[in-house]
């Protein structure tokens, strides 16, 4: 779904997006976009910032804390680091800042898709402790109880339990969850590791550990 009030842009990368294999539908803003989420269930949003009514970030704000996981790019002529990080922050997978190129966004859309369906030759189950990820129902549980991430949220855990005991640095988990390099100072790692420990960190259970100036580390169960 392309959501942004300019017509020509819509028309734009609808065109583009035709010619590399995907169907589109389109809203003017971000109130027709809630709209049309509750009949249609697309597999990606394109989601411009500058919007009236309802700007960008509200959108997906809104959407995020109904439960919506759909995966979002976002566009804008904002390249303020603040403004990239209150995106990804807020629940984007990616944010592109116009101008860009056609053929870089379809790119960056499918890497998205590509991180949002977990591949079926990666570990079926990955567990710690008491956390256990299944990537081909994409469920989490603790200690039994199914625990409901969001897909970066899930995404990060993944990278987390894969290798897990090791200390993994801020640029390495841009770079494997979000897909795009930002500078050491971005907060978006921050933001999302909290939220995972809101959510697993309980029962005694505190397993995620950050490791003053290097990153962080989801620690092995003590044998």
């Amino acid at each position: 779904m392309i959501i942004d009030d300019e017509a020509g842009v819509r028309d734009l990368l609808g065109d583009a997006l035709k010619l590399a294999g995907f169907e589109t539908i389109s809203a003017a803003d971000g109130m027709i976009a809630q709209t049309l989420l509750r009949s249609t269930k697309p597999d990606l949003l394109v989601v411009d910032i500058n919007m009236p009514l309802m700007d960008g970030f509200e959108f997906i704000e809104r959407i995020r804390s109904n439960g919506d996981n759909t995966p979002a790019l976002m566009l804008s002529a904002r390249g303020d680091r603040a403004d990239i990080t209150k995106g990804l922050t807020l629940g984007a997978d990616d944010y592109v800042t116009k101008p860009f190129g056609l053929e870089e966004l379809v790119l960056r859309i499918k890497a998205i898709l590509r991180r949002s369906q977990f591949s079926t030759v990666t570990a079926t189950n990955l567990s710690s402790g008491p956390i256990t990820l299944n990537s081909d129902t994409h469920q989490v549980t603790f200690n039994g109880e199914v625990v409901d991430l969001s897909p970066t949220e899930f995404r990060l855990l993944h990278v987390l339990l894969e290798s897990k005991g090791r200390v993994l640095s801020k640029t390495y988990l841009l770079d494997e969850v979000w897909g795009i390099t930002f500078e050491s100072e971005s907060t978006v790692v921050d933001t999302y590791i909290s939220y995972l420990r809101k959510k697993l960190h309980r029962d005694g259970y505190e397993g995620i550990k950050t490791i003053r100036g290097v990153g962080f580390q989801l620690q092995p169960e003590k044998q």
